[in-house]
């Protein structure tokens, strides 16, 4: 009865999402027509298009190549194996909801193949971090500049400031979770605590580990800004690099509210209050310019339907 409970939550909920994906997209296009943004794509965005679709290629490598690194424990996978589960997890993240769905799914999936579920699921939360942390810097060190040229609402500021703070409590949480006393009636029914404490704990003793995933991180939040910028001038939008890096930051931290099919419907209406209500670009070439950012997204996608088209046959 209580899984039923938990299932028919968890349909309402996912009902609820669609609804506000679908909601999300019905009412800025109420607003906006879609004619007005069609017409802001040309031939001439076929280069930036490129740009982006190789920006998403190197994204998968290095998230790879740091998911290779930060599994310490366990045989030698080869690095193609982490690029395959990589897009793998990109292609159930289209479809999961928050973005986050994608990760569990390859975790699981990777850790059962090589029997190391906990070091699979604790490098996966843990690079998902470093990430998000890596965002955060860049957010910080671009806002002063960005303060100088846009009259930015202190609310964006102080969600992204809270944001930063519950990152690291999670850094600090995971590298030292085994300091952290649960008690034996919870670990006794949930017997994968005490493993996944062992697993991420296990990364104070590989600084250089953390130092080198830290670094991957920070490559790949530029190129996601490098993305966002190129979906721009794709459609002919020059815009300053600091405040493109502020919007851009704040659009993915509001996107990863559980609140939306992976924040479809949800990142188009903060796109627009952005970039339309506070810089004055209009919501036709705003709309135009992120929706282009959806075309890398759909190439990961399809490399992990291909890996797991693949997978499937070979079963």
């Amino acid at each position: 009865m209580a899984m039923d409970k938990t299932g028919i939550r968890l349909f309402f909920k996912r009902i609820f999402q669609l609804l506000v994906s679908v909601g999300g997209f019905v009412y800025i296009f109420y607003k906006v027509p879609f004619a007005s943004v069609a017409e802001n794509w040309n031939p001439g965005m076929t280069p930036w298009i490129i740009a982006m679709l190789v920006a998403a290629n190197l994204t998968m490598l290095i998230q790879a190549n740091r998911w290779k690194g930060l599994s310490v424990q366990g045989p030698e996978i080869p690095f193609k194996t982490y690029y395959a589960y990589t897009a793998m997890g990109y292609f159930f993240n289209n479809l999961l909801p928050t973005g986050f769905g994608g990760d569990a799914v390859k975790s699981l999936a990777f850790g059962k193949k090589f029997n190391q579920t906990s070091q699979s699921i604790s490098a996966v939360l843990l690079s998902r971090i470093q990430g998000l942390l890596a965002m955060f810097l860049c957010f910080f060190l671009a806002l002063p500049f960005a303060l100088n040229k846009a009259d930015i609402p202190f609310a964006y500021t102080l969600v992204m400031t809270s944001a930063l703070l519950i990152c690291t409590l999670l850094v600090v949480l995971c590298l030292f979770s085994d300091k952290v006393p649960i008690p034996a009636t919870i670990t006794n029914k949930l017997t994968f605590i005490p493993k996944m404490q062992k697993s991420l704990s296990i990364y104070r003793q590989h600084k250089r580990q953390i130092l080198l995933s830290s670094l991957d991180s920070l490559w790949l939040q530029l190129l996601t800004l490098f993305t966002a910028y190129a979906y721009f001038r794709a459609v002919g939008v020059s815009m300053d690099l600091s405040i493109l890096i502020v919007f851009t930051s704040i659009t993915i931290v509001v996107s990863m509210l559980p609140i939306s099919l992976n924040g479809i419907g949800v990142r188009e209406g903060v796109q627009v209050a952005l970039f339309t209500g506070i810089l004055g670009i209009p919501a036709p070439v705003v709309l135009s310019a992120g929706l282009l950012g959806y075309i890398p997204l759909l190439f990961q996608a399809l490399q992990g339907a291909v890996v797991l088209g693949a997978s499937n046959k070979q079963k």
